[in-house]
């Protein structure tokens, strides 16, 4: 902002600097080449030659007259001049148009320099006060989302530059701070629900390490009651046991929760925007990006969702992928359009196959590559909130991902 303000005073000093040597160049041009002088000169030429001239023939001259050794020669009024030649005196009267036609240009000039200074200070200081102070205002907010800082929301812009943008990052604000307060709550239910099975748990093992001291120290006389020790210890694992798949079934409920808003959603209009963005992106990888013909239709789905989900198979197609070539393709099925996403380089098994869709999990094929094994996994989940399907295959060293949205009846 400061440089810009500096700016600010350099851009007008500089237009002032070129009015005030334009200003000085037209009039010392009108001041050394002014035309009556030069016509003088060619009246005093042509009397030294024999000629007679004409005051009709010079545009600056009105008269010309030889001195009869009347006073009138001499009268005032009018601008002249007097010129001798040839030992007598001639009086040469003249109008200097060209001066007020030089002052009319500079005249004209400045003005013209006046409203274009006006002009480019008016754009300059629009761009100060809707432009770089209102993106100034944003420049710590990214800096406090990262720190955590998701408190306090965004106030509310209306400029017509930035007013999308602030709502964006106040809704970006707003989904982080809720993903932070879902994991705390998450954190303390398992926290909780930990404590509790420990605490369950406590009861039945010590029954169990107490029946089993008793055995092994003999303290169960009878055949009869070994075999009843026996048996508590049995049901006191079975005890332990269910806890412990209560726990497990808890840990493996969906820990993840989406958003949808299924609407009649263009086909084209998610399209467009997916392949623009990556026929950027590979172009600079050199791979190949082909996109096959499809008739436009209506389906019944979320867009940004949509979005999501082809952005996620084509990401894992360039991660996964040898780079040579990737291609999306459609066909119809019954009510339904499919999206098929294929890639070359497969290396992933056929045997596993089928857990790409399963959460945190990772194929053998993925080697260094980072990843948390989710992709593919809220790949579905979006896929079956929206009333559609997914399912791969692999083909001839190919991975094909094929999405099945629903048509719009």
């Amino acid at each position: 902002m400061k440089r810009f303000d500096r700016l600010l005073i350099v851009v007008p000093l500089l237009i002032l600097a070129v009015i005030a040597a334009a200003d000085f160049m037209l009039l010392r041009s009108n001041s050394s080449g002014r035309q009556y002088i030069v016509d003088a000169n060619r009246i005093e030429q042509q009397i030294l030659s024999g000629d007679t001239p004409s005051a009709d023939d010079f545009p600056t001259v009105t008269a010309i007259e030889k001195y009869d050794g009347s006073a009138d020669f001499f009268r005032s009024g009018g601008e002249y001049l007097i010129r001798e030649i040839n030992g007598e005196l001639y009086r040469i009267d003249y109008t200097d148009d060209d001066n007020s036609s030089n002052v009319g240009t500079v005249i004209t000039l400045d003005v013209t320099l006046a409203v274009l200074l006006v002009l480019i200070m008016a754009v300059l200081l629009y761009i100060r006060q809707n432009i770089l102070k209102q993106f100034t205002k944003l420049n710590d907010v990214p800096y406090q989302l990262a720190k955590g800082n998701l408190s306090e929301p965004l106030k509310e812009n209306k400029s017509r530059f930035f007013g999308k943008f602030v709502w964006g990052l106040d809704m970006l604000r707003g989904e982080l701070e809720q993903s932070k307060t879902n994991e705390l709550e998450r954190a303390r239910k398992e926290k909780t629900m930990l404590l509790s099975l420990s605490h369950d748990i406590k009861t039945p093992l010590a029954a169990i390490k107490l029946y089993s001291k008793g055995l092994s120290r003999g303290l169960f006389g009878t055949e009869e009651k070994r075999l009843e020790a026996a048996d508590s210890i049995g049901a006191k694992a079975d005890e332990i046991e269910g806890y412990l798949t209560k726990m497990i079934n808890s840990l493996n409920s969906d820990f993840m929760s989406f958003d949808v808003s299924v609407s009649d959603v263009y086909l084209s209009a998610v399209i467009d925007r997916v392949t623009a963005y990556y026929n950027d992106k590979l172009s600079l990888t050199g791979t190949q990006f082909t996109v096959g013909e499809y008739d436009d239709c209506m389906l019944s789905t979320d867009a940004d969702r949509l979005e999501e989900v082809l952005q996620n198979i084509l990401e894992n197609a360039i991660k996964y992928g040898d780079g040579k070539s990737i291609s999306m393709t459609f066909a119809d099925e019954e009510d339904c359009r499919l999206i098929t996403v294929s890639n070359t380089g497969c290396t992933l098994p056929d045997a596993e196959l089928d857990h790409i869709f399963d959460s945190f999990w990772r194929g053998s094929n993925t080697g260094s590559k980072q990843g948390s094994g989710l992709g593919l996994y809220i790949c579905q989940r979006l896929m079956n909130e929206m009333g559609g399907d997914i399912f791969a295959e692999t083909e001839n060293g190919n991975m094909n991902v094929t999405i099945v949205c629903k048509k719009y009846s």
